[in-house]
Order: structure tokens, then C-alpha cells, then sequence
């Protein structure tokens, strides 16, 4: 997958449904967060994810759509993910790196957050603290370890 390409057409909402799966979610937040940093990768991909959401028919609601303490969870994860990478290792290769780790598990949220606290209204509407372990990426990784 190119990257970019795939990144560009995230921004121009010209993805297709099914081409916006969990893993397309995880690579467009490595790159923003690649690209910009985490603060402003948070910032774009809060409206991002809402405009590619409405371009679908959908909507961000208090029960469907966008989910703020997800891709804030996810945006420090992914940052920490980066932080870690070796030197000088290219986008496309942490990408596929990143796809093939347990970070990319679809559960992989409910290490850090129990299931009524992540799905509540509140934690799709603003940011919410973790209540089962904080967001250190080494969490996920250790635990492959043991």
C-alpha cells in the first residue's frame, strides 16, 4: 500500500467504504502522527474521520461515528510506536511492521480501558482516562513476550 496515496485519499474523502477498515484507520494515524506530530495529527484526524464518516451517509453521534477516546488512545500509541522504531526505518516498512504487531489487534484497546468505560457516550463525545492500565505501548508488547 502506498502510503501517501492512501493517506491523500483519506483527505480528499475518496475512499471507499470497505477500503476503511481498522488497519486503514491505523495507517492513516501513522502517517498523520509521522507527518505532524501527535497534537496536530489528533487535530486533523478528528475532522478527517468525521468528514470521511458523513461522505459515507453516516453520522457522528453520541451512538455511532467518530470516537474521540479511540483515535486519541490510538494517536499516543501510534506516536509511542514511532518513538521506538528503529533509525532511519521508512514509513512503508513501520507500516507493515506495525500492521504485523499486536498494536494492530482490534481489542487492543480494552488492555488499557474496560469495555462500558471505552463504549460509553462520554468517551466517543471527549477524552477519557484509561481505567485498566495507562497508555504505554510497552503494555501490548510485553505481554506478546511472556
Amino acid at each position: 500500500m502506498d502510503t501517501d496515496d492512501f493517506a491523500a485519499r483519506f483527505e480528499a474523502c475518496t475512499l471507499r467504504q470497505k477500503e476503511w477498515t481498522h488497519h486503514a484507520h491505523l495507517v492513516v494515524g501513522l502517517w498523520h502522527v509521522d507527518r505532524f506530530g501527535p497534537e496536530e495529527a489528533l487535530r486533523r484526524l478528528r475532522s478527517g474521520i468525521r468528514r470521511l464518516n458523513e461522505s459515507f451517509g453516516g453520522a457522528n453521534t453520541e451512538t455511532s461515528g467518530y470516537h474521540e477516546t479511540i483515535t486519541a488512545a490510538y494517536v499516543t500509541l501510534l506516536a509511542q510506536y514511532l518513538e521506538r522504531g528503529p533509525a532511519g526505518a521508512s514509513l512503508s516498512d513501520r507500516t507493515a511492521q506495525l500492521i504485523a504487531s499486536p498494536l494492530a489487534a482490534k481489542d487492543v484497546l480494552f488492555t488499557y480501558y474496560s469495555r462500558e468505560r471505552l463504549m460509553s457516550p462520554n468517551a466517543r463525545a471527549g477524552w477519557v482516562e484509561p481505567d485498566v492500565a495507562s497508555l504505554d505501548l510497552s503494555t501490548v508488547l510485553d505481554a506478546t513476550l511472556r
